[in-house]
């Protein structure tokens, strides 16, 4: 089943267990293991708190989008016009990638609950996603695949 979805997969037990079991909360999947261990719990709540829809990446992407749309009502001869268009651009850009970093970053909080679950508790969790690892820069590996069936 883990294999036939776009999903996070832990092993636990040598068994697959979906990270993201629920679409609105990323991590759920491992709850009923890191709410063995207090520590591990808060971890996840940080993660999973912090993974939500920020209103800072709502009002820049509003504004973008409403700079974007703005140049539509606009004459071509209106001077702001590209002045508008490359306001709203960067900052579609700049939330892209504030959004992007902040949950990079808070990636931190899923891997440190389930290495303090870990620590103390049976059957430990293998989870061997991109880490987030201070000094060291990330790899990314890409691929594109299609299949076809009849």
């Amino acid at each position: 089943m883990a294999n036939e979805t776009c999903s996070r997969v832990a092993t636990i037990n040598y068994q697959e267990v979906l990270v993201d079991s629920s679409s609105t909360k990323k991590g759920e999947g491992l709850r009923f293991y890191l709410e063995k261990d207090p520590v591990a719990k808060q971890h996840l709540e940080l993660y999973q708190k912090e993974t939500g829809i920020r209103w800072q990446n709502a009002a820049l992407g509003t504004a973008g989008t409403g700079l974007i749309l703005s140049t539509a009502f606009m004459d071509d001869k209106n001077s702001n016009r590209e002045v508008f268009l490359l306001s709203g651009l960067t900052l579609l850009t700049v939330n892209f990638l504030l959004a992007a970093t902040m949950d990079y970053y808070n990636e931190r909080n899923l891997h440190k609950a389930i290495e303090e679950y870990n620590k103390r508790n049976l059957p430990k969790i293998n989870f061997n996603h991109s880490r987030p690892v201070k000094g060291r820069k990330a790899k990314y590996d890409v691929s594109v695949q299609k299949q076809w069936g009849f």
